[in-house]
């Protein structure tokens, strides 16, 4: 009998101690999951407001907007011509200043990018270069004629595209700094104005050396 109830009260002190750990385990399960609930409404709650895109910037008009909507697909089609440089002609000087083009524009593409988005605005597509009645831009029988070029004959094509193309930039920097009010769209295009123009001058001076 001693044996039994020994046992009995071993088994039933197990029992009690094991009701006890579970009790206090669900009890710290309830803890955890209470406890956890405001952190987790609070997460859940806040993602909207994190995910939400920072409100536009004001600071512009609709000639910031226009100039730099149209000079995306401007500067597009100029690095497309620079790429066309090194295996059309040797002439090192027309190499020079193509990647001098390339490496100039391509950056203030992505500038142009960031601007437009700060803004509220899309973003801005080559779109194949549409809107070629914009000052300077290429038509597509021009731009099929310089990519069938190659030596002195595309190097004069290239020269003098170029040069028209880079004049109506210049034309459209202009108008930007009459009309625009955005300081970084306005400094983008004091920089085109003077980078610009000093490659025009550097392209004459090649063209009238042929």
């Amino acid at each position: 009998m001693f044996i039994t109830r020994t046992r009995i009260t071993s088994a039933v002190t197990a029992a009690v101690a094991a009701t006890a750990l579970l009790v206090a385990g669900c009890s710290d399960n309830d803890s955890g999951t209470n406890n956890s609930m405001p952190g987790m409404d609070h997460s859940t709650s806040s993602t909207p407001a994190s995910s939400k895109a920072p409100a536009a910037r004001g600071d512009f008009n609709d000639a910031d907007v226009t100039f730099l909507t149209m000079m995306y697909p401007h500067h597009a089609q100029a690095v497309d011509m620079a790429k066309l440089v090194p295996s059309r002609t040797q002439n090192p000087e027309l190499r020079a200043l193509a990647t001098k083009v390339e490496q100039a524009q391509a950056p203030e593409m992505q500038q142009i990018t960031t601007l437009l988005q700060s803004f509220g605005k899309p973003a801005p597509s080559a779109g194949g270069h549409g809107g070629h009645d914009m000052p300077g831009m290429m038509g597509t029988d021009q731009m099929t004629a310089l990519q069938a070029a190659s030596g002195p004959d595309f190097d004069r094509q290239w020269l003098t595209m170029m040069i028209e193309h880079h004049t109506g930039a210049v034309a459209m920097a202009e108008t930007e700094l009459a009309g625009g009010t955005n300081a970084e769209s306005k400094a983008l295009a004091k920089a085109i104005i003077d980078g610009q123009r000093a490659e025009i001058d550097m392209m004459r001076g090649m063209l009238g050396q042929r």
